[in-house]
Parts: C-alpha cells; structure tokens; sequence
C-alpha cells in the first residue's frame, strides 16, 4: 500500500466561507498559470518590465501570460482564500504573484472589516513580494487605501519614507482611493515628500496621482503647482498637468503663469 497523504486543514479566517485542505488550492492554480505560459510573450514582458541587469525588475520571471487571462484566472478562481493567495504571493514568477494580488483585490472587496484587516496585514507584510509597478498599481489603492480610508493613515507616510522604491510607490498610489472620495490632502502631501526622489517610476506615480487631483478639482492642482513645480521633476510635471486644459497645460510647461 502506497503512503497516507499528510494532509494539513487551513485555518478559517473570520469572513471565510469554507475550509480547505492546504496546497490543493494553489497546485490547482500554478498547474493552469504553467499551461497558459508562453515564452514569446514572456520575453516581451521581461523586456517591458526591465528586468535586465542594474534595471528596476532585475531578475524577475515571466511565464508570459497577459493581465486580462490573469483577471479571467481570477475570477475562475474566486473560490481561493486568503492563505491560497499568500502562498502564491511568495511565487519567483511575476505573473503568479499578480494574479495572488488581484485575488486578495476581490476578496477584499467581499470580506468583513475582520478579513479586509488580515489582507492588508498581509499586503504590508509582504512588500518584498510586490516588486513592479503593475503590482503595486494593481492592488494598493483597493487593500491599502480603502483600509486607512478611516484610519490613522501614517503608515502611507512611512512608506514614504522608504529605501525601496516599490513601498514609496504604494505611499502615493494608494491614494488614489482617497481622490475617488475628493480627499486630496495625503495625496498632496506625500507628493510633496517625493518631489526629490530620484527615481522615474516615483516620478511617473506621483505625476499620474496629481493628474487624477486635477480631472476632479482643478482649483486644488494648480494651488499646489503655484507651489511646486519649479521644484517638480519635468516627468512629475508633464504627468500632473496633462488633462488640463491645452492653454493652461503649455503655460505650465513655459513657466507662465
């Protein structure tokens, strides 16, 4: 007779709707995410995330499979927990850790205030893991920003602070969920926090979290470029002042106004 499978049952989180037996969840997932793989496409995506040496996604695997397959994966896979998701989230494959953040995205949507905590307890403690922009862009603004939404939102401002460039670009895009509410004031104070930062990607963030300030209220953009954007890097400003209106957009870039 061949040896009993070892099987170890998950802990039911508050908010879990079912019990499962550890690691049948997420061999399920990686056996589909290994035949969807596509090494042409990968090679594209290694290409566009910078993955080459000294480049901000140095290292980092693709399997080459495209964002919309990973949403459909998704949704195929509603059913996952929280502790499926974690697992995956420690995957050496990009699109692995992806498709684990787009599954806490939509089980926070549907958690209780208990399980929303214990996701983004877990996104917080897990930043090594969301190391390129489509990671970060895809997943702070629901769990970090919709949780400190009502809260004390200092740990936005720790981020900020931050050596690794990835945890300084949650700090502002997770504000994007505060500017879907017309709350502007930790956008722009952390986007005063990263008017120095040398990195692009920062730059880029805090441009496009500006620009969204400005779509609704423009009054709000400008105070702040009155301010500031002889100190912006050009990238930050191009990014911030984009959708204004086209005479207002060049007398920005002029420096008359």
């Amino acid at each position: 007779m061949g040896e009993i499978p070892d099987f170890e049952f998950r802990i039911v989180y508050p908010g879990e709707q079912h019990v499962t037996i550890a690691n049948m969840m997420v061999a399920e997932i990686r056996g589909r995410l290994e035949k969807l793989a596509d090494q042409e496409t990968a090679e594209i995506l290694r290409r566009f995330f910078k993955t080459g040496p000294g480049e901000y996604g140095e290292g980092d695997m693709f399997r080459g499979i495209r964002v919309p397959v990973l949403r459909k994966l998704c949704r195929e896979f509603s059913r996952a927990s929280v502790d499926d998701a974690v697992e995956l989230l420690a995957s050496g494959w990009h699109e692995d850790r992806l498709l684990a953040l787009l599954l806490l995205v939509e089980r926070s949507r549907q958690a209780d205030e208990a399980l929303r905590t214990l996701i983004y307890t877990h996104y917080c403690s897990h930043t090594d893991r969301i190391n390129n922009w489509d990671l970060v862009d895809l997943s702070c603004p629901r769990i970090v920003g919709c949780h400190l939404q009502e809260r004390d939102r200092s740990p936005l401002y720790r981020f900020a602070l931050s050596e690794s460039l990835w945890e300084r670009r949650i700090a502002i895009v997770s504000t994007f969920h505060f500017i879907r509410a017309d709350d502007f004031d930790d956008t722009l104070a952390i986007a005063e926090k990263l008017m120095e930062d040398t990195e692009d990607l920062i730059h880029k963030a805090t441009g496009w979290m500006l620009r969204e300030v400005g779509k609704r209220n423009e009054e709000v953009l400008e105070g702040f470029l009155s301010e500031y954007y002889s100190d912006m890097p050009r990238t930050m400003l191009r990014y911030a002042i984009e959708k204004l209106p086209e005479p207002r957009r060049q007398a920005w870039l002029k420096g008359r106004v």
